[in-house]
């Protein structure tokens, strides 16, 4: 089976020999067809990523087709269109128990943890899932990013009256600015990149932008809050320099939420935190109702996964394409590998 290893840092491996997966109880076996290329990836690649081992299949948000299945009663069947949930939980430590599998205390990150899906073929648990029959390849296996910004803007408990600021405009920054939207928030986007920020309005449909390069942020985040600044606001950008800026954009009151990860210690102003009442949270992964959230969006044609949707490569050809989606210069908003 062809299948591409990170064997060491910037060094990938096209293979052939990889062991087919075995068919087991609970599980079923899935053809790839599309692997989303993400920041986890590229921090991997790079050496930059916290909780990873070398070597490693990268490759976590993933569609497919399921190639052999038992009997289940998730009503899966050989040929069904699926959506891969990567995050194994243990369904047993104290996160699981109150329903918080998405920060499982023995959490496996299928392409971080284990060997994931840049391999033509790969063994699922059946819980992990996700019947996508109405869906394209692409959108299904942009769930899984997508569920990353649902699950953020859901733990803000973001709603219709709130003015929110989202900063950074990664793939990530720009799904929490699309449920934000879709939640009824007027959201303000925060960015250094000025054909970012005009892609934050277009795709995102953000009501405001700010180039931190081009102004003071603070300042201009107080024109467009009449001098409340945003109920809440999420740092996307895992940089510890935006992180650390972030506890003073927030209102008194208001909620600031990490969901970007930075290898690296976060610094702040304990007067600022405390006389604002700040409540500060990490937003990791997703939860299921995360997931199926993601699918009614995307089952509406609310969002356009298409222009979402840079760059492509084919299998063979992921491993030279992937140092030049790195490049600034290449503008890549999301790349998707085809197979």
């Amino acid at each position: 089976m062809k299948g591409i290893v990170c064997e060491a840092i910037e060094q990938f491996r096209m293979t052939g020999d990889l062991p087919e997966p075995v068919l087991t109880e609970g599980h079923a076996v899935v053809t790839i067809r599309r692997i989303g290329i993400c920041g986890t990836d590229y921090h991997a690649f790079k050496g930059n990523q916290p909780f990873f081992q070398y070597p490693r299949i990268l490759g976590h948000e993933l569609s497919g087709v399921i190639d052999q299945i038992g009997e289940n009663s998730a009503g899966l069947a050989p040929g069904d269109k699926v959506a891969i949930i990567p995050y194994l939980h243990c369904g047993e430590c104290i996160a699981c128990r109150r329903g918080h599998t998405n920060c499982c205390a023995n959490m496996r990150v299928i392409g971080v943890h284990i060997d994931g899906g840049m391999r033509e073929r790969i063994s699922v648990p059946l819980t992990h899932l996700l019947k996508a029959d109405t869906l394209s390849f692409d959108e299904a296996a942009m769930i899984e990013p997508l569920a990353i910004g649902a699950h953020a803007v859901r733990r803000a408990d973001v709603g219709a009256s709130d003015t929110v600021l989202v900063i950074g405009s990664g793939p990530i920054g720009l799904g929490v600015m699309a449920f934000a939207k879709y939640a009824g928030a007027r959201v303000i986007a925060m960015d250094i990149n000025e054909e970012r920020l005009a892609f934050c309005k277009k795709w995102a449909k953000a009501d405001e932008t700010v180039n931190a390069v081009q102004c003071e942020g603070k300042e201009r985040l107080s024109e467009l809050t009449n001098g409340e600044f945003p109920v809440a606001v999420f740092d996307a950008t895992g940089n510890a320099a935006s992180m650390t800026r972030s506890f003073e954009l927030a209102a008194h009151g208001g909620k600031l939420v990490f969901v970007g990860l930075v290898k690296g210690d976060i610094t702040f102003s304990d007067p600022e935190f405390h006389k604002r009442e700040l409540t500060l949270m990490g937003s990791r992964n997703a939860c299921m109702s995360d997931f199926r959230h993601v699918m009614d969006v995307l089952g509406s044609q609310t969002l356009d996964i298409q222009s979402f949707i840079t760059h492509r490569s084919s299998f063979d050809r992921m491993a030279d394409s992937f140092g030049t989606w790195l490049k600034p210069e290449s503008k890549v908003i999301k790349a998707i590998v085809e197979l």
